[in-house]
């Protein structure tokens, strides 16, 4: 009995339960079922539906998300880069290696019309072995003239700690340099260099290669105006027979450069923006030079008037504005120390000449002088100022 009692209650079924007849015997099992039934189904309902309305909600959002709906962290404004930064860089120190700087500076914008007020600069730049010796009288040049001008000096001697106080024109002006050899290739990396570093600034439209003995000859706004207003670049090039002109040329050069294309000229060189650009990106007459220029071949007398009467002709002057004097003979010019200097000897270097600007004659010929020692700083800075009418 005890059996079949075992058997009915392991074969009853929730089926069984709901067509069984009514019994007080099977009515609580009955209720405890349904109970559960409805509970269990309400909560999975629920369930569901919360399931459902956040994968609707998430999918909705992800569709209808816009970019300027994505959530962006705000940007630091103190060290977010300003078009300023790009076109008039405040430093001259950089990381950059010789190739990169080259393709950097080549860049040429597009547009013709500058998204700015831009005040056209002469790049002053100074090719020196140490400081710039005659400093105090450069600094009683550009005094007052701030916005018109860049500087950016050459230091081939990384030994020489030079420095300058803040309030100086030439603080912080130094650029990245490498040694440089007297007649050397060397010494036109070193033009190429500062010429480059320039061409970073889009301010600057005219480019001056000065020495530590250079001195100018008038005052700024002269110079300035002179420099701006010329229709030439002003890179000194000629054709000279004999061994100190096409005796140098190198036949290992041809065909890039041929015999009659050789000239020979000053080093010390004023150019516009676009000549300077034909020049640090040069890939053709720079590397034969750098490789067959060496020795006696001097290659800072014969690249820049080889490569500039070849690549832009009647655009270049083929005059220097620098004022050297050769006459002593030798290899080196002459120097002028403390003696030297009078107020006669410096109205000759101002005055005594004839030459051609602008298709004109003119006897402003010369801007710059050199070469001075420091010896004749005193007489220089008691002179120049009054003779130039430098600005007070």
């Amino acid at each position: 009995m005890k059996n079949n009692q075992n058997t009915m209650v392991s074969t009853i079924s929730p089926f069984n339960l709901f067509i069984a007849p009514l019994q007080p015997s099977n009515l609580l099992s009955k209720i405890l079922f349904f109970t559960f039934g409805s509970c269990f189904g309400i909560i999975l309902t629920f369930q569901l539906k919360n399931i459902s309305f956040n994968f609707r909600f998430d999918e909705f959002s992800l569709c209808t998300t816009t970019p300027n709906d994505t959530y962006m962290p705000p940007v630091p404004t103190h060290n977010t880069p300003k078009l300023k930064d790009f076109i008039n860089p405040s430093l001259v120190m950089h990381q950059m290696n010789d190739q990169e700087l080259m393709w950097r500076a080549s860049m040429v914008p597009k547009v013709p019309n500058y998204p700015f007020a831009r005040i056209p600069k002469v790049a002053f730049m100074f090719l020196t072995r140490g400081p710039v010796l005659l400093s105090p009288l450069w600094e009683l040049f550009f005094k007052g003239h701030d916005g018109l001008f860049n500087i950016y000096v050459h230091s081939s001697d990384s030994s020489y700690n030079w420095t300058q106080p803040k309030y100086s024109v030439f603080y912080g002006r130094k650029i990245p340099s490498k040694a440089v050899q007297w007649g050397k290739v060397n010494m036109i990396e070193a033009e190429r260099r500062l010429l480059a570093n320039a061409l970073l600034d889009f301010s600057n439209q005219r480019f001056v290669l000065l020495s530590e003995s250079c001195i100018p000859l008038f005052n700024f706004s002269t110079i300035y105006t002179y420099i701006m207003n010329s229709t030439q670049s002003y890179v000194e090039s000629y054709d000279l027979m004999g061994p100190v002109g096409r005796g140098r040329y190198n036949r290992k050069m041809y065909p890039t450069i041929k015999l009659h294309e050789w000239r020979k000229g000053s080093q010390w060189f004023e150019m516009d923006r676009h000549l300077a650009l034909e020049v640090i990106s040069d890939t053709t007459y720079f590397p034969i030079f750098q490789k067959y220029c060496n020795g006696s071949c001097y290659a800072d007398e014969h690249y820049l008037p080889t490569f500039v009467s070849k690549k832009v002709g009647a655009k270049n002057s083929r005059r220097t504005l620098t004022f050297v004097d050769w006459s002593k003979g030798g290899s080196h010019p002459a120097r002028y120390t403390r003696n030297d200097v009078t107020i006669q000897f410096l109205e000759k270097l101002r005055s005594a000449n004839h030459c051609e600007y602008n298709g004109r004659q003119n006897q402003t010929c010369f801007l710059f002088a050199r070469k001075f020692t420091p010896h004749a700083m005193d007489r220089l800075l008691r002179f120049a100022p009054k003779i130039m009418q430098f600005t007070p």
